[in-house]
């Protein structure tokens, strides 16, 4: 606990309207989860103003706001007024939690695609060194076995905190997390200390936030500065794939150890060779300063040899040994939505992926050809509201890397699905040639399409939403899983 003065003293300019000895027990932005002793943020948003919840964070037991109005106390509460809210969280979160990354080990991982499995192959190396790993990550946070929900890839200031507070209360040795080129811009990760930072690569995505690619990269590399600066812990590793054109910035901005990978790059300290993909996985040689490791895999592409690289890279940072990483890999299977099958004893197979950029279609599709006996149907949408510049990219790769295209929503959002459908076709139309395509914007109807068209050792690729259980619509969010709608189509047909 600390008080409201402690709290004031942290931030220039602060201003305390009340008691400052007033004690703060937590600090929430969402009035429903205030109690007693809660400091309450309000955030003016663009739809919703904090201000209009401060009677029921009261009601709730709230004793203290924060904010950067000029406003008088409302009875039995105090206010500590700052100049930005922003910094002051920055400032004041961790502090209140006393720091809880300095007492665990945080590994970060960003990167345009890859960051879920290389972040689940790293928490997989690390259990099966003996230690207690708590994961932040995109479809849910873990607590060794405990699974909690999460709304973003980061989650915002206050929730890292708070979550990291409850895992070193838990005992947790290290922390793996993503980081998204989003939450490095927004400082989410304000006051945590990185002991290892992997990227993974840097393709075509968000622009429709940062604008250019050299501002999304910047954006990433704020990682490996923040890793680089002197903290309690010693023994920081930058992780960085050596073969991505971006790696360089990377190191650039990392003042710390380097450890980097690749299949093509001669130089890089980790490096794989006599790769072997196939239908059921991918067998390859480690190579790097501690000898070599000859694995086989239960994941299967050229991208999951990358992931596998990174996490063996970021384990081998973490001083784990060899042969501990070499079981562990070997026995890892699949992460929920990525290269997920979806088997109901069909004759054809069906695949969840969340990919959803032009780089992540095109490595999927890209093994999925590699495994292909027959035809490939690619179902697939693009997000609303978002980057439009990759629909008709992505549309151009799957007509490129699929005989059968079905274009249709992702998650709309505000944006009219059919447009979004007219940007991608445009892509699709470029390279299709004599090949089928089809635009059904209701994602239902054209899974159930997709597999309707299935002919005996075709592969249905149904991509963008993966682990997701759930579409936003414009004026509503909807229960919606590909897999359960896969499953449904399959057993109908």
């Amino acid at each position: 606990m600390k008080t409201i003065g402690e709290l004031a003293a942290l931030v220039e300019g602060a201003r305390v309207i009340g008691d400052p000895e007033q004690m703060v027990t937590g600090i929430q932005h969402d009035s429903r989860k205030a109690e007693k002793g809660t400091l309450f943020v309000c955030i003016p948003g663009a739809h919703v103003d904090g201000h209009d919840f401060i009677p029921q964070a009261k009601e709730k037991g709230a004793e203290s706001i924060l904010t950067t109005r000029e406003m008088e106390a409302p009875e039995g509460m105090t206010v500590l007024q700052v100049p930005e809210l922003n910094d002051a969280l920055d400032k004041l979160v961790p502090h209140f939690y006393d720091y809880p990354s300095q007492s665990m080990r945080v590994v970060a991982i960003t990167g345009t695609n890859g960051k879920t499995t290389t972040s689940y192959l790293i928490r997989a190396i690390l259990r099966k060194a003996g230690f207690k790993v708590g994961l932040i990550g995109t479809i849910q946070i873990m607590v060794e076995d405990e699974v909690y929900p999460i709304h973003n890839t980061t989650p915002d200031v206050v929730e890292m905190q708070n979550i990291l507070a409850m895992m070193r209360d838990k005992g947790m040795d290290y922390v793996v997390m993503e980081v998204s080129s989003h939450a490095l811009d927004q400082n989410r990760v304000a006051g945590i200390e990185f002991d290892t930072g992997v990227f993974t690569n840097l393709t075509q995505d968000h622009l429709d936030y940062h604008g250019t690619m050299e501002c999304y990269k910047l954006a990433k590399a704020r990682l490996f500065a923040l890793l680089g600066r002197h903290g309690k812990k010693k023994g920081k590793t930058a992780v960085v794939n050596a073969d991505d054109a971006a790696g360089q910035t990377m190191l650039d901005y990392a003042f710390c150890e380097h450890l980097t990978y690749g299949i093509h790059t001669e130089d890089a300290k980790l490096r794989a060779t006599e790769i072997d993909v196939h239908a059921s996985g991918a067998s390859f040689r480690l190579a790097g300063d501690f000898g070599t490791l000859d694995l086989k895999l239960h994941v299967t592409g050229i991208f999951n040899v990358y992931n596998v690289m990174a996490a063996a890279g970021a384990a081998l940072a973490e001083k784990i040994e060899p042969a501990v990483i070499r079981e562990a890999l070997e026995a890892f299977t699949s992460v929920p939505g990525r290269f997920e099958l979806v088997d109901e004893g069909q004759d054809f197979s069906v695949i969840v992926d969340y990919a959803h950029t032009p780089d992540g279609v095109e490595n999927v599709l890209r093994t999925a050809r590699q495994i292909a006996k027959h035809h490939i149907i690619a179902v697939f949408g693009c997000g609303g509201d978002r980057d439009n510049a990759k629909r008709p990219i992505m549309g151009r790769l799957a007509a490129e890397l699929a005989d059968i295209v079905i274009v249709t929503s992702d998650n709309p959002r505000t944006e009219d699905p059919e447009k979004i459908l007219s940007q991608i076709e445009a892509g699709v139309k470029e390279k299709i040639g004599s090949k089928q395509h089809e635009c059904i914007a209701d994602r239902r109807k054209a899974i159930f399409r997709a597999v309707e068209l299935a002919e005996p050792q075709d592969i249905v690729m149904i991509l963008g939403k993966g682990h997701e259980d759930y579409q936003i619509l414009k004026d509503r969010t909807i229960h919606f899983d590909d897999k359960e709608v896969a499953r449904e189509a399959i057993r109908g047909k």
